[in-house]
């Protein structure tokens, strides 16, 4: 049955909802809630007609935990602590506490994960490299529970709030440093392609050897999965070619430490044999022997943005202009770059 949703100058109440529905207000309430003491189908169908009719619960009447629910697609480095430790930062200032969760590799948190937000009721959601499928937005809109998207994977589109860093203008100052050093033949290892971010610093790299009346050479770049695991095996493929790079740009940190990981097995010095740079600043980074040039991104800084941001939403009644922020990437040079060897 097609629910005749009302004209676009009216609101859908809970009582019209559960009327068309078939069930009692307080069944409808206990949907909203996310309870587990609802049949399924009933589910399904209350689920439905909150979306049809566009129904969002005031925010002053919506009860809130103290939580600020985190969701990564992936929490398995370094990179995820400086995010956490963000998020942490504007949560304890405001006396709440963070829930972590998974989407174990997905792009979009799995079926049940929206139900268990609206069960928990926390005051808003931060997703990392993540998004939402249209019937997890529209459940979280109903409730209230505000979310933005931190470094999104794609385009999130113009209704999501998003904070992001300068990832173009990173790849370039990357590539472009080791050009002035007078590297000719630079190699690159990107993340993954579906992912906005990878593709924007690679394009910064072509961008960079293209200003600088360099041929963009196909077979020295290599698509990566922002792994150790990859940045080894793809270092490997370029340190062996017969005119091996003499300079190679990563798309992430943990993609240099494989670099320099295959460097060492080849018996190649880092700088003297082949500089690299990588990409987050992440502190092993300034661990590691020889020190990684890389650029640094300011992940702290963006989980703090973001919380910060999810936080307000949650303070204003009405919807505004989704916001869509970036934060500057900056070239941080250290002892893994250095001009070329003369032959």
């Amino acid at each position: 049955m097609t629910p005749s949703k009302p004209t676009e100058t009216q609101t859908a109440t809970l009582a019209e909802i559960a009327r068309e529905a078939g069930v009692s207000a307080p069944t409808v309430s206990k949907v909203l809630n996310g309870r587990a003491d609802v049949a399924p189908a009933t589910r399904t169908r209350v689920e439905e007609l909150l979306r049809a009719y566009g129904y969002r619960r005031r925010r002053a009447e919506a009860s809130r935990s103290p939580l600020i629910d985190l969701v990564f697609h992936e929490l398995e480095s370094a990179w995820a602590m400086e995010v956490i430790r963000g998020v942490e930062n504007v949560a304890r200032d405001a006396g709440l506490s963070v829930v972590l969760s998974e989407s174990a590799g997905r792009l979009t948190p799995g079926r049940t994960w929206a139900d268990q937000v609206a069960a928990r009721r926390p005051h808003g959601v931060v997703l990392v490299l993540s998004g939402l499928d249209e019937s997890q937005r529209a459940l979280l809109l109903s409730r209230s529970i505000p979310f933005v998207v931190m470094d999104p994977a794609g385009d999130p589109g113009p209704d999501v709030p998003s904070i992001g860093a300068t990832n173009w203008q990173g790849g370039l100052a990357a590539t472009r440093h080791l050009v002035e050093l007078g590297h000719r033949r630079i190699g690159a290892i990107s993340g993954p392609s579906r992912m906005m971010c990878s593709r924007a610093r690679v394009d910064g790299y072509r961008a960079a050897l293209e200003t600088a009346g360099l041929p963009v050479d196909a077979a020295l770049i290599k698509a990566g999965d922002f792994h150790h695991d990859a940045g080894y095996r793809l270092g490997l493929e370029l340190l062996r070619m017969p005119d091996r790079p003499t300079a190679i740009f990563t798309g992430n940190d943990l993609q240099a430490l494989g670099l320099y990981e295959a460097a060492r097995e080849l018996g190649l010095r880092i700088p003297e044999d082949v500089s690299v740079v990588g990409f987050d600043d992440l502190p092993l980074a300034r661990w590691v022997g020889p020190p990684l040039t890389t650029v640094r991104q300011p992940l702290t800084e963006m989980a703090e943005a973001a919380a910060r941001l999810v936080l307000e939403m949650g303070r204003v009644e009405e919807a505004t202009t989704a916001t869509r922020v970036e934060l500057a990437t900056s070239l941080v040079v250290r002892s893994s770059t250095a001009a070329p060897a003369t032959a």
